[in-house]
């Protein structure tokens, strides 16, 4: 009986020095963006980072260019189970809650990528944000900012008296309030119709996007002018997924893919400003003129929108994300 209690201890102890059957996750993701863009290239080694970190055990199929639905649905595939994650932006959900316009694009409020982050990360806004995702049965894992954009003209953007009667292609929403207020004339036209709208004159600038890609649309071959610094847009794309999904993952996985993203915000803030930095000194070598506007028209434009933030806040989502901005503003130094 001795004998066979030894034996059955040795077995014991050698099934629990037995490593448990690693679970496995494969995540189908959806990006708005294709492959050969900067933001496709930096998915793309966000996949590897986490497949290589996680010794395979996290697989993705990542989709380009919003190849399995349109990239306004993309949320809801993934909370649908359509896909897993939503790899777009907060701004293409605005209609479902007008709460996704300030975890989409907070227009006005943050100068770098590093200052939206800090917010995210620093100032209370993961938490915030968190309990809209969750409403709609959605994880919010992480930010990817691209940084700020600049607008390209066909006249000096350096002052607020220049935005008197400019008018510019604008997206629809809460921008054109804000620019309306400065004696803007913004004009909501579809992206594809920039390029004609400023050769034929029917606009004198636009909201396109950052420095580096308005150059390689050929914009600045129409217009000699571009606000550089941006200062009114930065969207934030985020990687959401199904609350199911997360949930059901190992903690380790999560963990992973956590540190994944933070990488990913850093490598496309450093990406965007390498690309951008490049730009400016081809465009100004090129004969265009790029202006940063004074410290009192940035102050005057954030004062703009700022107030106008909760004339769009109309839901309670909403003001809880404005009231977590503004608090952190504040507690920066600024707003007042």
């Amino acid at each position: 009986m001795q004998f066979k209690s030894i034996i059955t201890s040795v077995a014991i102890t050698a099934m629990m020095a037995i490593p448990a059957a690693a679970q496995d996750t494969h995540l189908r993701i959806q990006t708005h963006y294709g492959p050969e863009t900067i933001s496709g290239k930096n998915a793309a080694q966000f996949v590897d980072d986490v497949q290589v970190m996680s010794n395979g055990e996290i697989t993705i199929e990542m989709f380009y260019s919003s190849s399995v639905v349109a990239s306004v649905e993309t949320f809801d595939a993934a909370a649908n189970g359509i896909l897993d994650c939503d790899m777009t932006g907060g701004a293409y959900q605005t209609g479902k809650n007008p709460a996704f316009q300030f975890v989409g694009d907070i227009m006005g409020g943050y100068d770098t990528p590093y200052q939206q982050l800090g917010w995210l990360y620093k100032g209370g806004g993961y938490e915030a944000a968190q309990k809209l995702y969750n409403e709609y049965g959605m994880q919010l894992v992480g930010w990817w900012v691209v940084g700020q954009e600049s607008f390209a003209s066909s006249k000096p953007i350096e002052n607020v008296a220049d935005f008197k009667d400019w008018k510019f292609r604008s997206p629809p929403g809460m921008e054109t309030k804000i620019f309306e207020k400065l004696g803007a004339k913004p004009v909501v036209m579809d992206f594809t119709e920039i390029f004609t709208a400023l050769e034929s004159g029917i606009i004198d600038g636009a909201d396109a996007s950052i420095l580096a890609n308005n150059k390689g649309m050929g914009l600045y071959d129409i217009v000699k002018h571009a606000t550089y610094p941006g200062f009114h847009s930065m969207p934030s794309d985020h990687l959401a997924c199904n609350k199911d999904v997360w949930d059901n993952m190992p903690e380790h996985h999560r963990r992973i893919m956590d540190t994944a993203m933070q990488k990913l915000a850093l490598q496309q803030a450093l990406t965007a400003e390498f690309e951008n930095n490049k730009a400016a000194a081809e465009l100004r070598a090129a004969g265009v003129q790029l202006h940063d506007l004074s410290p009192e028209a940035r102050a005057a434009f954030r004062k703009a929108a700022v107030s106008t933030w909760p004339e769009f806040a109309t839901t309670d989502e909403a003001k809880a994300l404005v009231a977590s901005h503004t608090a952190y503003l504040k507690s920066q130094g600024w707003i007042d």
